[in-house]
């Protein structure tokens, strides 16, 4: 429709069209705004804008109630009435969806709910852009090379059903990454962090991190594959503990097929999975990670149903000082495993009621590497989720609580739930980047996590 038409006017007509036994309209509003420079200098920037709607009609029959779900984007007044029939037929041509159930009533509208959808634009770097430039001027100076990108979105989600449901959330979302360069190449760190508005981020102290780290790399130690005590910074712990979380679903365990399933049948749940107090939590409304606070659901799967659609999202403590305390489920997965109803996360937060500092983590280390972050994760074995990946842009050795050099990269072998049993400290939690995940997830506070014995399974010649 023109971009004049408001998305929840958009939800209302596609709701009358509707002829299904049932419907559920999502109407995704988006803009998005970046920057992106190389050598010290900015090369690009955009401000982009889209609209997302997807329907979702569900038919009941003799056996049941099935459900299609069709998605399209730059829809036209001319394409709605097509796209609910195309839902509707889908629906129809489908068999009964097992995850069917009534769709959620009761929930209050969101008051805002008929406003027009948030925007970002390139305001957002009203104050960053000069840090940039000053960030500049420093690596410049200093003989660095910095290269890397800002990205800020907004998401206005719009959901309206033929239950009465009218609901919105606002969801923003900014990157920033930078890469620093020695002039021949030869030493490469990394920094990244996740930001609502871009105020709480300063390029400037980004700079002065990876000064340091490419001050380390000027010494260069090679080691052999084997297993060291590793110091696992946040955004390292993020990477594994949100691909944990997404091999969490309730029904997976209780069908034999996950690491959360118990030997001779059941789950893992109340089974306690570190000697450390770790609490691992989500929480729509915790500060700086807010998140929708009801489901937002395109598709079915696994960890999530568009019949939920709307369904609360309360805080969720999965792991509580160091016990497996819930598994995701659907309402459908809840009633089929007998478990508790734990619809899926919008952020991840582990606590581990630790104080200090990566840096003094470093310091206490007698000899040990310190990671700066994983990338290209994948999962070996599933029974264990074992998962292998490598190391990247700096793996440092640090002796008798000082870093002394950079080492070789590497590829690792090692399961998320095995590393919480062996982690011996956790330090301070802190807002964090997943470098891995980063296109897919961002909100997370992590502490760094010390492994004793951190598989370091072949050495890597990768940067």
């Amino acid at each position: 429709m023109s971009t004049r038409t408001k998305p929840h006017e958009i939800v209302e007509r596609a709701l009358e069209l509707s002829t299904a036994d049932g419907c559920v309209v999502i109407a995704d509003e988006e803009s998005s705004a970046n920057l992106r420079w190389a050598g010290n200098a900015l090369t690009t920037n955009g401000v982009t804008r889209g609209r997302t709607l997807t329907v979702i009609a569900t038919v009941d029959g003799k056996e049941g109630t099935a459900s299609g779900v069709v998605s399209r984007s730059a829809v036209t007044a001319a394409d709605l009435e097509p796209l609910v029939r195309a839902a509707e037929a889908a629906a129809r041509g489908a068999g009964p969806a097992e995850d069917a159930r009534p769709l959620v009533t009761g929930t209050p509208a969101s008051p805002d709910f008929t406003d027009a959808p948030a925007e970002t634009s390139s305001a957002v770097f009203a104050d960053f852009a000069p840090a940039l430039g000053e960030a500049f001027a420093r690596a410049r100076a200093g003989g660095r090379e910095l290269y890397g990108f800002a990205n800020h979105e907004l998401v206005s989600t719009y959901v309206g059903t033929s239950t009465g449901l009218r609901l919105r959330h606002d969801q923003p979302n900014g990157t920033l990454e930078v890469n620093a360069k020695s002039p021949d190449r030869l030493r490469s760190a990394w920094a990244g962090r996740s930001t609502r508005d871009f105020k709480d981020v300063d390029p400037t102290v980004l700079d002065a991190e990876l000064a340091v780290r490419l001050g380390w790399a000027e010494r260069k130690v090679e080691l052999p594959a084997g297993r060291y005590e590793t110091l696992l910074p946040p955004t390292a712990v993020a990477d594994l503990l949100i691909y944990q979380m997404w091999s969490a679903a309730a029904r997976d365990a209780v069908e034999g097929r996950t690491v959360f399933s118990k030997p001779g049948g059941g789950t893992r749940l109340g089974e306690r999975l570190s000697p450390l107090p770790l609490t691992l939590r989500s929480d729509p409304h915790a500060p700086g990670l807010e998140s929708a606070p009801f489901v937002i659901a395109h598709s079915s799967g696994d960890d999530a149903s568009v019949f939920d659609n709307g369904l609360p999202v309360p805080p969720t403590e999965w792991i509580a000082e160091g016990e497996l305390k819930r598994l995701t489920t659907t309402r459908h997965s809840a009633a089929l495993t007998g478990l508790d109803l734990s619809p899926g996360f919008g952020n991840l937060i582990l606590d581990g009621g630790g104080e200090k500092s990566l840096e003094e983590m470093v310091a206490g280390t007698s000899r040990g590497l310190l990671l700066t972050c994983l990338w290209y994760i994948r999962e070996v074995d599933p029974a264990t989720l074992l998962l292998t990946g490598l190391t990247r842009d700096g793996v440092y050795l640090v002796e008798d609580g000082q870093v002394v050099g950079e080492v070789n990269n590497f590829r690792f072998n090692e399961s998320p739930v095995d590393l919480l049993s062996r982690a011996t400290e956790a330090g301070r939690t802190e807002k964090t980047l997943p470098r891995e995940w980063g296109d897919w997830f961002t909100r997370a506070a992590m502490p760094a996590l010390r492994i004793p014995d951190f598989n370091m399974s072949s050495v890597s010649k990768g940067v």
